[in-house]
């Protein structure tokens, strides 16, 4: 119970800062810490970000950074996708999914140290010139 809690908070915590979903804790989480095979730390995964995206995008919008539009567009095209990674996970091996779910992780860290190492971000992603102001 404990691991579920700390795995929890931690997802939640990464997901509202980075906006990473908490995926990224939640299924190494479930499987090292509450040993759930790949199959079922990805589906349980799944649920749980349900809330923490409505959590996440209630206060996100709040300060005014949703841009509704493109989440809605985003958000019926994922649906397609999500049948599709399910139906494509559950014809693949628990060892084969982890270590695609592992070399995902790996590949998303070194595109950011890239970023970072070559001048922080992309032209058009640091927001407006309001919040540049702000940081300065």
């Amino acid at each position: 119970m404990i691991g579920a809690v700390l795995i929890g908070v931690a997802g939640g915590i990464v997901a509202g800062l980075l906006g990473v979903g908490g995926g990224v804790l939640f299924v190494p989480g479930l499987v090292i810490l509450l040993g759930l095979g790949q199959h079922q730390a990805e589906a349980t995964s799944l649920l749980a970000i349900v809330p923490v995206g409505i959590v996440g995008t209630y206060t996100q919008n709040r300060y005014g950074n949703v841009r509704r539009d493109d989440a809605l567009l985003l958000g019926l095209l994922s649906l397609a996708g999500a049948g599709a990674g399910v139906a494509l996970a559950n014809a693949l091996s628990g060892a084969l999914l982890r270590d695609a779910f592992a070399a995902l992780i790996v590949i998303v860290a070194v595109q950011i140290v890239r970023r970072q190492l070559g001048g922080g971000e992309p032209a058009g992603a640091g927001g407006d010139a309001t919040s540049e102001s702000k940081r300065a």
